[in-house]
């Protein structure tokens, strides 16, 4: 059995910043991942020659840290500023102008090209579902759905909290498994659609919809292409149209109806060439907690990380990632950390 010094568990932002900066540490670090992309939230679908990302819709960055990220994603070609202008759906279903503009950006090739980009180096252990997590002769068992398994001597969870929870049944401390059980998730569902590259005349890249019953988001995804060969919307559900047709089998025509929602402004959006939906089941933390890590009482390390710490957004598990990071280190040798890995990690 592989044993590491510190497992994560989630390569999404939180987990991805966390074991970049421990691993470039001298820490021997293994990020397990239960799916075959990195990123998590950000995440781009190909299709049909082409792609849309489906998560996140864009970055706007606030923190100095995290505008630092991002300048060297700037740097390195894998972001760009997308638009400065986000419409707006007001009360009577009329498109307007904001009041205030602030650049928005976006991956030319995907919001998955940041989760590679920090995944630079790492040991992943991709496709493989932990299925418990237990302190077992003096060390962490990774159990995986595959009946395989990894130990470690330090862990951090770096999943939606609802998801930490259901894998660390066995841990003793009741407050912070109570602290997990606090936190709550909005749903989203995405519509992907491709139309003929014949259509370009739009005045507007995304829409924002705070009062449409079931829209949440539509945008025109391919406008952050550098040369798109063809016309992709991304039409993203509200959570509560999200929260009805969550557990709803067959997604297509419920993709569909947001594709005829959105119709209302183009009536060619309700006849795409290809339909695809996803469904996030846990898109935003709306009980987030104030800390930016969790902490369990056990014998060996044990930390949890993510959006839900400290925020609800892309750049609140940036900065959990970099908090768990030194929280970790703390507990163990104490290396010295790099403030900004990020500047160290080759563009690749």
């Amino acid at each position: 059995m592989t044993h590491f010094e510190i497992a994560v568990v989630g390569a999404g932002m939180a987990g991805l910043t966390c074991a970049q900066q421990l691993h470039q540490a001298g820490y021997m670090v293994a990020v397990v991942e239960k799916s075959r992309g990195l990123g998590g939230r950000l995440a781009t679908r190909r299709l049909e020659g082409t792609h849309a990302d489906h998560g996140v819709c864009y970055l706007k960055p606030k923190d100095d840290r995290f505008k630092s990220l991002v300048n060297t994603l700037v740097d390195c070609a894998i972001l760009q500023i997308w638009t400065d202008t986000i419409h707006e759906l007001d009360m009577n279903g009329q498109i307007q102008e904001p009041r205030e503009r602030s650049s928005r950006y976006a991956s030319p090739m995907g919001f998955s090209a940041i989760g590679k980009f920090l995944a630079t180096g790492l040991h992943l252990i991709q496709n493989q579902r932990v299925e418990t997590i237990e302190l077992i002769d003096q060390k962490w068992h990774l159990q995986f759905e595959n009946n395989s398994a990894i130990t470690a001597d330090s862990v951090i969870v770096a999943t939606p909290a609802p998801q930490a929870l259901t894998i660390l049944e066995s841990i003793s401390d009741l407050d912070f498994l109570q602290k997990l059980k606090s936190v709550q998730y909005s749903a989203c569902i995405a519509a992907i659609a491709l139309y003929p590259d014949e259509i370009h005349s739009l005045d507007w890249k995304a829409i924002v919809c705070p009062h449409d019953s079931d829209l949440g988001w539509i945008a025109l995804d391919s406008s952050k292409q550098n040369s798109a060969s063809q016309l992709v919307f991304v039409v993203q559900s509200n959570a509560a149209f999200a929260d009805r047709h969550l557990d709803t089998t067959d997604l297509q025509p419920v993709g569909q109806h947001l594709l005829n929602k959105a119709a209302q402004f183009l009536p060619w959006l309700s006849t795409p060439q290809v339909l695809q939906v996803h469904r996030w089941r846990y898109a935003f933390p709306i009980q987030p907690l104030s800390e930016k890590y969790l902490t369990a009482n056990t014998e060996l390390p044990l930390i949890c990380a993510g959006d839900w710490c400290g925020g609800d957004r892309v750049e609140s598990a940036f900065l959990s990632g970099l908090a768990t990071a030194e929280q970790m280190n703390s507990q163990l040798q104490q290396r010295p950390l790099n403030e900004e890995f990020w500047s160290a990690t080759p563009c690749g």
